[in-house]
């Protein structure tokens, strides 16, 4: 499929993981891809590996928690590309610990690199988006809708990324699309800090059985930014493997 020939996209959080597997995704088919992390090498090296399969792309160091980030990232890419045409944004951080021990400092940094970075890049973008009649796309996580220990700021995050995108796609329609994708137990780099056991586990809450791959959350990025998904927007699609869905009783 060609379905993003002539577009542009840009990816944040896009050194590693679903951002990773999403530009690849989109500049297999057909779109110049700008990059943005704070993972400068990592990040470049994914560029390498578009231009190598015959594809266009750049790469820009954005703190996206930062507006002046954003700005740059928007100046780059018109320089680059023109107008995007896709947004995906999906930079954010994690941290692990309840309520009573988490820092101030944390909470702040996680609502600021998940949350906040979207607002700001929905500002910094819309006129584009509207320019084009393009569409937005945002990471969140079954974080949003299930409450798992030591993730306060991090399940705040997410859930407020859902409503965020519901909003945005009533104040901004129906010149531009916003919706959200809700990844489960994908297998990135955040879990080699997970045992073999408890990955093990994770696989076995879920209905299929096993851990999903960044590349088919790219591939539900990847339809939600298309036109296959033109009569879509304020919605949240579960990336799971029915992992929301399967519970165990007696």
């Amino acid at each position: 499929m060609q379905r993003f020939t002539g577009k542009t996209a840009v990816v944040t959080g896009a050194a590693s993981g679903i951002g990773a597997a999403t530009a690849l995704r989109l500049a297999a088919e057909g779109a110049t891809v700008v990059l943005a992390d704070i993972a400068d090498a990592a990040g470049e090296d994914v560029v390498k590996d578009i231009v190598a399969d015959g594809g266009r792309a750049a790469y820009v160091h954005c703190d996206v928690s930062s507006q002046e980030g954003w700005q740059q990232l928007r100046d780059c890419t018109h320089e680059f590309a023109g107008p995007p045409d896709v947004v995906h944004n999906n930079a954010f951080i994690h941290i692990t610990a309840a309520a009573h021990e988490l820092t101030d400092d944390g909470w702040d940094r996680e609502i600021a690199v998940n949350l906040k970075a979207l607002y700001l890049g929905a500002r910094i973008f819309v006129d584009d988006l509207r320019s084009t009649r393009g569409c937005f796309v945002a990471t969140s996580s079954v974080h949003a809708n299930f409450g798992l220990p030591g993730h306060p700021a991090y399940a705040a995050s997410k859930g407020g990324i859902c409503a965020l995108m519901r909003q945005l796609a009533v104040e901004y329609g129906p010149e531009v699309r916003f919706n959200s994708v809700l990844p489960g137990p994908i297998l990135t780099d955040v879990w080699d800090e997970v045992s073999e056991a408890d990955q093990r586990l994770s696989a076995r809450a879920t209905a299929l059985g096993r851990l999903g791959a960044a590349e088919e959350v790219a591939a539900a990025v990847a339809f939600l930014a298309s036109a296959d998904a033109s009569y879509i927007t304020g919605a949240d699609l579960v990336v799971d493997g029915g992992w929301s869905v399967k519970k165990e009783s007696k």
